[in-house]
């Protein structure tokens, strides 16, 4: 039997994160395969995800990537696998055809509501009634109730529930911080971060276990016809696969997995390094991809890399081709400037100097425009992607080029063949992206050469 269910909230900061963590931690436990995944554009999740269960976690975003990609990526990721757990993003129905909501009637999936219980006790039946009167079509596998006060609390929540809704109780999670995540800035801290170990996975196996009708929710959540996944012939590995550096550490984590797949599938090689830690861009490298996370964190140690900052520019002011978001383009820029006005040096490729914020500076879903031809693709094509920060740039100088916009007002910049900008994009929503992204590794300048 293989069983799929979406686990979302009211809203964020409700626990559906501990929620997820926890089962995933308990199933793998019990010898299930676990496959994750994530509504919306979020990449701190799918890295838990990730850390526990040992398998990449997969956004599946129908605005960013249209929903036959979805259904194909599910179908995919799902089929040599036992359990499916789809953690939504923010509230249960945010974000209209990308919300968890609108996903799980998508793909025919059942929901579990984590439903945070801290200072309330028949009241949630309210709340629950509510969901099933706000979207009759969809299918609730069940209700978890988070941050449980006592088996009192739990009782009283429990049989307010089953009085008034149609909606099962399956258990629920204490009012533990040893299975809590902590937070800052941006959201949870990263597995990047050292979160997720042997002893925290064991706590949350170990809550689930003890709180959560897990069979029952199984059964709840059984899937009658799994989706068919007929697999594409796999390309002809290339002799020559031109390499494109990614760097990946603590600084640099907030990738979507899909685009390494679309970069694979194009026939280049990815190889990772770290800008923390590394002294050079690899050997051979004919693109350097940097992405986005938490540089500001990391700063003075990024900065004090000077060998690899050097190599950085190095590789720039030769010709090598860079494209970098959010992070990256921090990282490009003269320098961070944190809160209390100290300046870290960075690339320097960029005339300008990045300054953080004390609230986020923006948020959303993007279509930029190419308005020439990049590494990104051809003039005119159309991208999408996600903007979330808390850092602002200087004015940019007129002399610098941009390389797309967006009604929102976001621009995207290049100097020589740098290209960078705010916004993360998801390669699948244009299949362009790769294939540029391959010519400029196959064809341009190579690092350490």
């Amino acid at each position: 039997m293989k069983s799929a269910f979406v686990i979302s909230a009211l809203q964020s900061g409700a626990g559906k994160t501990t929620a997820a963590l926890a089962l995933m931690a308990a199933l793998t436990r019990m010898g299930r395969r676990v496959q994750p995944f994530k509504t919306g554009p979020d990449f701190i999740d799918p890295g838990l995800h990730r850390a526990l269960t040992g398998v990449p976690s997969w956004n599946l975003d129908r605005w960013m990537c249209g929903d036959d990609y979805v259904r194909h990526l599910f179908a995919a990721k799902s089929n040599a696998t036992d359990v499916c757990i789809i953690e939504g993003a923010m509230g249960l129905f945010d974000g209209g055809a990308a919300s968890a909501a609108e996903t799980a009637k998508f793909l025919s999936l059942a929901v579990v509501i984590a439903l945070d219980v801290r200072g309330t006790a028949e009241t949630a039946a309210a709340l629950v009634k509510g969901i099933e009167a706000f979207d009759p079509e969809l299918t609730l596998a069940g209700v978890i109730l988070n941050r449980t006060g006592s088996d009192r609390h739990y009782r009283r929540v429990k049989q307010a529930i089953e009085a008034h809704c149609r909606c099962k109780v399956l258990g629920f999670l204490p009012a533990e911080p040893q299975i809590r995540i902590p937070e800052r800035h941006l959201g949870l801290y990263t597995a990047e971060d050292g979160v997720i170990n042997a002893e925290f996975a064991q706590k949350l196996a170990s809550a689930a276990h003890a709180g959560i009708h897990i069979e029952e929710l199984l059964m709840a959540s059984a899937i009658n016809s799994p989706p068919v996944y007929i697999p594409a012939p796999s390309p002809p590995p290339h002799p020559n696969a031109p390499r494109i550096g990614v760097a990946r550490d603590s600084a640099f984590c907030f990738y979507y997995e899909d685009n390494f797949d679309s970069l694979s599938a194009a026939g280049a090689e990815i190889v990772f390094f770290s800008p923390i830690n590394d002294d050079k861009i690899p050997n051979g490298v004919g693109t350097v991809y940097l992405g986005g996370g938490y540089p500001e964190l990391y700063a003075e140690r990024l900065s004090s890399n000077r060998n690899m900052l050097r190599s950085m520019r190095d590789f720039a002011l030769r010709g090598g081709a860079i494209y970098a978001e959010c992070g990256g383009f921090m990282y490009l820029t003269q320098g961070i400037v944190d809160l209390n006005g100290h300046i870290f040096p960075m690339a320097d490729i960029f005339p300008v100097k990045t300054k953080m914020a004390k609230k986020r500076v923006k948020l959303g879903y993007r279509e930029v425009t190419l308005t020439s031809d990049s590494i990104l693709g051809k003039k005119g094509a159309k991208l999408r992607g996600h903007e979330f920060h808390y850092s602002e740039m200087e004015d940019m100088p007129p002399s610098v080029e941009t390389i797309y916009d967006s009604h929102e007002g976001t621009t995207g910049y290049r100097v020589k063949n740098c290209t960078a900008g705010y916004v993360h994009l998801h390669f699948a929503s244009n299949p362009q992206i790769a294939g540029a992204f391959y010519l400029a590794a196959a064809t341009g300048v190579t690092a350490n050469t």
